[in-house]
């Protein structure tokens, strides 16, 4: 079972105020079918461990990979996935649709 907003935002909450470095990704937009929808979040922290899903498992690895950049240089960044991207076969995103996944820091 996934988690709820509620609970992967409150994590979010406790981690940082436990002084990790935490990212949050949420999808922003999707197109065609796509495993998630868009408001969908994943948090992780600086030592990789997370909660949520913004691909249903599919993107997962490149986004958390990605995130571990945004901590370390607190810069947003916004990830395109989609079945016409060679990226995208490289993850796994072979559902037919895109998605766009922003990550950000949690300050």
């Amino acid at each position: 079972m996934l988690s709820t907003d509620t609970d992967i935002l409150a994590t979010a909450e406790a981690w940082r105020e436990s002084g990790r470095g935490v990212a949050l990704a949420t999808v922003i937009e999707t197109w065609g079918s796509a495993p998630r929808p868009v408001g969908s979040h994943l948090i992780i922290d600086q030592e990789g461990n997370f909660l949520g899903s913004v691909s249903g498992g599919c993107v997962e690895g490149a986004v958390i990979a990605e995130a571990a950049d945004v901590i370390e240089d607190g810069k947003p960044r916004v990830l395109e996935f989609g079945v016409a991207d060679e990226t995208a076969w490289r993850v796994g995103l072979s559902c037919g649709g895109r998605i766009r996944v922003l990550v950000e820091p949690v300050a």
